[in-house]
């Protein structure tokens, strides 16, 4: 399995992004595809996460109300909308999959594969 994130970039508050995680080598019926962000000096939190079969969403305190999770079925990406951001959003935005189980979606011990990361810096 492999992640590959993209997107990110610097923007002035009020801005907005869409970061792009494209998966590839495994089928992902059943799985969970998550976003996590995690700042310098902090941990890393939840952001989304949509089951893959399913479309089902799952947001966390992260970017609340400011973000919406979606895939596009055709060519196996995952978008995370991320409107009106501020400074406190500037982050390292990871994208991971979770295979089929009983494991916590919104926690990072859940996920199984990790993308590489996008830079998101947000200036005021």
């Amino acid at each position: 399995v492999q992640l590959q994130a993209s997107g990110g970039g610097s923007v002035q508050a009020g801005g907005s992004l869409r970061l792009s995680c494209a998966a590839s080598g495994g089928a992902f019926e059943g799985w969970i595809i998550g976003w996590f962000r995690q700042a310098p000096g902090k941990d890393r939190d939840f952001v989304a996460a949509l089951g893959w079969s399913d479309s089902l969403t799952y947001y966390g305190g992260a970017l609340s109300g400011r973000v919406t999770i979606s895939r596009d079925g055709a060519t196996d990406e995952v978008y995370l909308q991320m409107d009106n951001l501020k400074p406190e959003d500037t982050a390292v935005y990871y994208c991971a999959a979770r295979s089929p189980g009983i494991k916590a979606i919104r926690r990072v011990s859940g996920y199984d594969y990790w993308g590489q990361g996008t830079q998101v810096t947000v200036s005021s």
